[in-house]
């Protein structure tokens, strides 16, 4: 059986190979490199966007919630859509922006203080969503070859995989290796659910087996911790650099706007099945090795709850995937590094060679960064959602300001940005994995109340600390001039789309 996994595997691994090859001919330029020369159609959007937003957070974060805590799970997931009913009325005004980063927009609207620190927290958080990506390729590697594989062996592997197929080709290589991904995922899920179905005994199998809780709206999630699953989610989805990438690389506003319907629908879908997933290994997988990590439930079940030519397919459909989100996740802050910070500061002039050599090296280093934090992650449900929550609150507020307040200043986004980026960071360092850490006894912080924090993210005081200062400042300094304003709210948009 192992060696029709390692086969299957293989064989996905050389398809990618061979999209990113072909590609890489055709990136001769920054654009190229950056936004597939702004050239996508809206069927490859589709699948690339999809791609993009389901990896290691909904396979292994979302599974193992929906293990243990039933279809009340979608809580994490619905925020997502939530998100996308939302994008539809932003995707044309995005590709109609049509830059290459969220960076530059903040710069646009806001000021190179706004660009830099925008810079500064997208790093923090994709990096860390990489590093969770590297845990889920190691943990299916060690399933199929546990004599041969570690799991820790297994990061290193996933992560030269990665690195390898981001900094081949760049957007063209991620948004058509995505497009394989998509459909093999979709396929392989729709038809392994309903054969693990009918192992649990179908509906009512599962019914009796789970408690009540498993089925209800709540489930055994009070309302606030289920906001704390949505919120993030959601506001990640708002201002999701990847996204507004994608967007900026469609050939057109209609495709841009298509591409997201077809999101919406493949989303709703597949969270859905990989939840519905999950409760089901729960029945037919209660105890043993999977319950000591319930994240890996989907790939255990695949290797030992479905026929092994199905169960093959679907361990390979979710290492694509979770290979995929790798790659989206850190081919986007080496954008960051390269636009905004060495194209912008450090060599304005540079040529189109020098840049994708630079951009390739930013990729390999990014990559290394995810992987040391990879090797020192407790929980990768609690590391998703502080990175969500960090680009939730620090960014997602400023860039839907962009779009739809014309009062909204640089002053005030650079406080949101900031106090959104601190209190994410510092409320984790006070509260590490939901513990309660000992330097925040020590300055005098009751041990009742800190315990009471310890239980609940930090979505809530970072989203109101960055909001209240983006309103605030905002109120309080001189309003943005008629040029900025204009870039998103008048004429100069329309022409820059001409």
């Amino acid at each position: 059986m192992s060696s029709l996994y390692a086969i299957v595997l293989g064989a996905i691994v050389l398809s990618l190979l061979t999209v990113s090859l072909t590609r890489i001919r055709r990136v001769k330029t920054k654009a190229d490199f950056l936004v597939a020369g702004r050239t996508l159609p809206a069927f490859v959007l589709i699948f690339t966007l999809l791609s993009s937003w389901i990896g290691s957070g909904s396979l292994l974060a979302g599974a193992e919630n929906a293990y243990k805590h039933g279809f009340a799970a979608l809580w994490q997931a619905a925020g997502g859509w939530f998100g996308l009913l939302l994008i539809y009325f932003i995707a044309p005004r995005a590709r109609k922006f049509a830059q290459f980063t969220i960076p530059d927009l903040l710069e646009a609207r806001y000021s190179q203080t706004a660009r830099v620190l925008g810079v500064i927290a997208i790093l923090f958080a994709y990096t860390a969503i990489a590093s969770y990506q590297l845990i889920g390729g190691g943990d299916i590697l060690h399933l199929v070859f546990p004599t041969v594989i570690s799991a820790t062996l297994g990061k290193y592997i996933m992560t030269a995989f990665v690195v390898a197929f981001t900094a081949f080709a760049g957007m063209a290589s991620v948004a058509y290796m995505d497009l394989v991904i998509g459909l093999l995922a979709t396929i392989t899920m729709l038809i392994a659910l309903p054969v693990l179905m009918h192992s649990a005994g179908g509906w009512s199998g599962l019914t009796h087996a789970l408690p009540a809780t498993h089925f209800q709206v709540f489930g055994d999630f009070s309302f606030v911790q289920a906001m704390e699953l949505m919120l993030p989610t959601l506001l990640l989805m708002l201002g999701n650099q990847a996204m507004y990438q994608k967007f900026f690389s469609a050939k057109s506003e209609r495709d841009a706007r298509v591409a997201v319907v077809g999101w919406v629908i493949g989303t709703v879908i597949l969270e859905t099945v990989i939840v519905a997933l999950a409760v089901v290994g729960s029945v037919l997988f209660p105890t043993g090795e999977v319950a000591q990590r319930p994240r890996e439930i989907i790939a255990y079940m695949a290797l030992h709850g479905l026929p092994a030519l199905l169960g093959a397919l679907l361990m390979g459909a979710v290492f694509a995937k979770i290979m995929s989100t790798a790659n989206n996740f850190l081919f986007s802050p080496a954008t960051n590094l390269i636009n905004d910070i060495f194209v912008r500061y450090i060599s304005p002039n540079a040529s189109n060679k020098r840049i994708l050599l630079v951009s390739r090296l930013m990729v390999v280093l990014l990559g290394i960064w995810a992987l040391y934090q990879a090797m020192n992650i407790g929980s990768v449900l609690q590391q998703t959602l502080y990175a969500y929550t960090v680009y939730s609150a620090a960014l997602t507020p400023v860039i839907l300001a962009a779009f739809y307040s014309k009062r909204a200043n640089a002053a005030g986004a650079v406080t949101a940005i900031a106090a959104g980026t601190v209190v994410t960071v510092g409320w984790n360092t006070a509260f590490p994995d939901g513990n309660v850490s000992h330097w925040l006894l020590r300055t005098g912080f009751s041990p009742h109340l800190a315990a009471q924090l310890s239980q609940h993210d930090a979505i809530f005081p970072a989203l109101v600390a960055a909001v209240l200062g983006l309103v605030i400042v905002s109120a309080l300094t001189k309003a943005p001039s008629q040029a900025q304003l204009d870039l998103f709210h008048g004429t100069t948009a329309e022409a820059a789309a001409d």
